[in-house]
């Protein structure tokens, strides 16, 4: 299939890009088009992109949670424990004037600590659910398999490490999980018999994803009760195995 840009525009430069792609999925493009009021095919191919790129550069709201929330506990600990080892020690030795300010800023500390407690409860309490949860931490990899899958109609997020990938799973619980083996914290082993092991999520279906061989995956997959493995680099249509289960 070919994308022609019908609108020439002399004054800026354009390029001809060729983009090869099965009937199927042509037709359901061309169907869509229709019944979104796109006037081109091709236009509607432009907006699809430029939305991508858009969505895709925005950060992980796990991780930004996260990060947040470390930020702000860090130095307020700091500042609770001074504040409170003065009191503790000096209060004999000090003025009653900064002992009295002293007391006030460790009593806002506790205050602020139970605000940013409150704002991450209510955070938490917001749950989205979606229907694959892909755990890797290359970025490539995660782009690609998330587009593949929503071209195929499926919700999916995706974390990093195994430490995220158990934050979300607090706030959402997704149908299929895409398990890399080799992440920078936990192994995959590891989390998939966590996960095999915890009765609130041992019904969710764990694949692993990952380079390391065949013979090495098949002699983990009992001990660790994993349903299958995919094999990098992918070949695309051994994934329709589990879309029964979405």
């Amino acid at each position: 299939m070919r994308i022609v840009d019908k609108d020439i525009n002399k004054k800026q430069a354009k390029e001809r890009i060729t983009i090869l792609v099965t009937e199927d999925l042509k037709d359901r493009w061309q169907d869509f088009t229709k019944k979104s009021n796109y006037s081109t095919l091709s236009k509607f191919i432009r907006e699809a992109v430029e939305f991508y790129i858009k969505y895709s550069s925005k950060p992980n709201p796990v991780n930004t949670i996260s990060k947040l929330s470390h930020n702000l506990k860090g130095p307020l600990t700091a500042i609770k424990g001074f504040s409170h080892l003065l009191i503790e020690n000096y209060k004999d030795q000090l003025d009653w004037d900064v002992l009295t300010k002293i007391k006030e800023v460790f009593d806002q500390s506790l205050n602020l600590e139970e605000i940013i407690k409150k704002a991450l409860d209510n955070y938490k309490s917001e749950k989205t659910e979606y229907d694959l949860l892909i755990v890797d931490d290359d970025s490539s990899t995660n782009k690609v398999l998330i587009d593949y899958f929503r071209l195929k109609g499926y919700t999916c997020k995706y974390t990093g490490s195994g430490a995220e990938m158990f934050e979300e799973l607090k706030l959402n619980k997704p149908k299929v999980i895409l398990l890399d083996i080799i992440l920078p914290d936990i192994s995959g082993y590891e989390i998939c018999k966590r996960i095999k092991a915890d009765d609130r999520y041992n019904d969710i279906i764990v694949f692993y994803i990952t380079a390391v061989t065949a013979n090495e995956v098949n002699s983990n997959i009992k001990e660790t009760m994993a349903d299958g493995y995919f094999l990098k680099p992918f070949n695309f249509s051994e994934f329709e195995r589990i879309f029964e289960y979405f």
